[in-house]
């Protein structure tokens, strides 16, 4: 499991432009604080962006800090309440971990920069929205080869960082209301990295947020957030998504729901059986007065059921929701805009379901207590793998720059990741069981495996082919976060944009210099559905199981629009209830 927190071998007090020779420290509007360099980079750590959302403040948008006269020191557990998680998560024992005093931000810097003010790059983590950390993402590499400043921030996960119940917003006034706290968490860090980059040496108008997963769902969400609006110039989302719900819907959806059964409502009543004798009011102040642990622990026990999270509240994202605010002008902030998906997106999860794979103790395993690890039926993997991949490069990528190109928005670029040269190793061929799975990207663009901890090695074995895409993909990123294109790749591929509304779907497939080259894709549902309808790898329950997951999943709930296409038959009950019973072995 990768260390969650950074092992300062040494502290060096340096000057930049901004600060003076005579003092140690860089002043912020939040604060003094003096920088480290390791890796050939300067950082600070650790920087408070916001008041600590607790007490009366939990459940509010983010209070401005001001404090400039403070010492910024770093502050070990920093990370937002969260279930303790290996995969991209937070360390801990128990229900929850972290704290509510969690936002915070860190800058990394080039040592010696090349220009006076260097592009900014703002990185939002995944994680599903519910986990995930600052720390975990150390993107020194590219910012000492590429000269760029790093930015990677804290956020409100969970129901302390979305949450939507008449009680809470009822008794709050303004921008109070809304019930995407995290949203706003995230866009008042931006407001600091505006207000005081250029104390580091960044560019405060030239700033690109990028992220992924739940961190490219932000990315988007940003797009259409009144409040982002000039905060960023560039966006880059990797695997995001466009879910939202409305406020109604987070609050007392329907049990037969197939993206969420765990509603605020249903917290709520179990939190106080007695709520109908309480008054709004009252209700509102004993939720602020409720420990962490005990709010948490009403829907930890239920990892994969989670509370509605994103919604449209009509203050930070559009009533219409976030997929359609997405194709309208009035909502939109019109910047260079690159997307992607892996090609493998969901074998971080499939490949660690009983279902589809066996564990085997013999021999070795039996000795180390090391299973190895084999598939069942390569055929069904194989293919709940395609169609719920493609199915996310259309609801990530595809839709969202779609509709970008259809208001007008012509600087957008698309991406499939499929690097899987894996190490084939006696306790697993990775190759087939990760490949190009979802986060695999993000040990290449930032150069280290410290994402994936220990067992780095086996998933990227070190060798030409790994220093290729990993040295081409920081090119791209930090291309883009310069001039707003990718530019070339260092064997001279160029990345040509995708733009719907001429029919040039062009798509850079990044992998190893062998394959690295633009394609076009005309991926629909419609196609996808059809080619389902005759794939003779997987049995009827299964087929009915990828469909229904192609039209719940990582997107609004469009089962019923894309069932037309199938001829099979398929009813939502069978397809959640096997579900149910074959989850991941991960906790995500």
């Amino acid at each position: 499991m990768p260390k969650h927190f950074y092992i300062l071998t040494f502290l060096t007090f340096f000057s930049l432009k901004g600060l003076s020779t005579e003092n140690d420290y860089i002043s912020t509007s939040s604060g003094k604080v003096a920088g480290y360099i390791e890796n050939k980079v300067i950082n600070f750590d650790d920087i408070p962006y916001a008041k600590p959302p607790v007490g009366s403040l939990r459940w509010k948008a983010p209070q401005k800090l001001v404090n400039p006269n403070s010492i910024i020191q770093k502050k070990d557990n920093n990370f937002c309440i969260q279930e303790p998680s290996d995969m991209g998560g937070a360390p801990g024992e128990g229900i929850l971990t972290g704290t509510e005093d969690c936002l915070y931000l860190d800058i990394k810097t080039p040592k010696n920069k090349k220009s006076e003010l260097l592009p900014v790059m703002f990185w939002i983590h995944g994680g599903g929205n519910t986990s995930g950390l600052k720390d975990l993402y150390d993107y020194s590499t590219m910012v000492n080869r590429h000269d760029v400043i790093v930015v990677t921030i804290n956020y409100r996960l969970g129901a302390f960082g979305w949450f939507s119940h008449p009680s809470i917003q009822g008794n709050q006034s303004g921008i109070d209301k809304t019930s995407n706290f995290g949203t706003l968490d995230i866009i008042e860090a931006l407001k600091w990295v505006n207000k005081n980059i250029e104390s580091f040496g960044g560019d405060s108008n030239n700033i690109t947020i990028f992220g992924e997963s739940a961190g490219g769902h932000n990315v988007l969400s940003l797009l259409v957030a009144p409040q982002a609006r000039g905060l960023f110039h560039k966006a880059i989302s990797q695997s995001g998504y466009t879910t939202s719900v409305s406020t109604d819907q987070a609050f007392i959806i329907e049990k037969s729901s197939p993206i969420f059964d765990h509603t605020s409502n249903e917290v709520v009543k179990r939190l106080f059986p007695n709520y109908k004798d309480l008054s709004s009011k009252q209700l509102y102040e004993k939720l602020l007065e409720l420990s962490a642990e005990s709010f948490f622990s009403e829907y930890s026990d239920k990892s994969n059921l989670e509370v509605p999270l994103l919604t449209n509240d009509g203050i930070v994202i559009p009533k219409e929701g976030l997929e359609k605010a997405l194709g309208n002008k009035d909502h939109l902030s019109d910047v260079p805009f690159m997307a992607g998906s892996n090609r493998d997106e969901v074998k971080l999860w499939i490949g660690s379901a009983e279902y589809f794979v066996k564990l085997d103790y013999s021999l070795l395993g039996s000795i180390l207590g090391i299973p190895r690890v084999s598939l069942k039926d390569e055929d069904s993997f194989e293919a709940f793998n395609y169609y719920r991949s493609e199915a996310w490069k259309i609801r990530g990528v595809i839709e969202p720059i779609s509709a970008l190109n259809a208001i007008g928005n012509k600087n957008t670029y698309a991406y499939r990741y499929d690097w899987d040269d894996h190490r084939r190793f006696i306790v697993a061929d990775f190759k087939k069981l990760i490949g190009a799975s979802h986060g695999t990207e993000i040990s290449l663009i930032t150069g280290n495996n410290k994402l994936v901890g220990d067992y780095g090695f086996l998933i990227y074995p070190a060798g030409p082919s790994k220093r290729f895409l990993s040295k081409n993909m920081m090119l791209f990123w930090s291309n883009f976060a310069k001039n707003g294109k990718p530019g070339n790749s260092s064997n001279g591929v160029e990345w040509i944009s995708y733009d719907h509304s001429t029919g040039n779907k062009n798509f850079m497939v990044l992998d190893n210099k062998r394959n690295m080259k633009m394609i076009e894709s005309n991926t629909s549902y419609k196609k996808l559905v059809e080619e389902l309808n005759g794939d003779t790898r997987i049995n009827e329950l299964e087929r009915c199981v990828i469909l229904f997951q192609m039209g719940t999943f990582v997107g609004n709930d469009i089962f019923d629009d894309i069932s037309k296409y199938a001829d099979f038959s398929c009813e939502r009950s069978p397809a959640r209830k096997f579900l149910e019973e074959n989850a991941s072995f991960i906790s995500y």
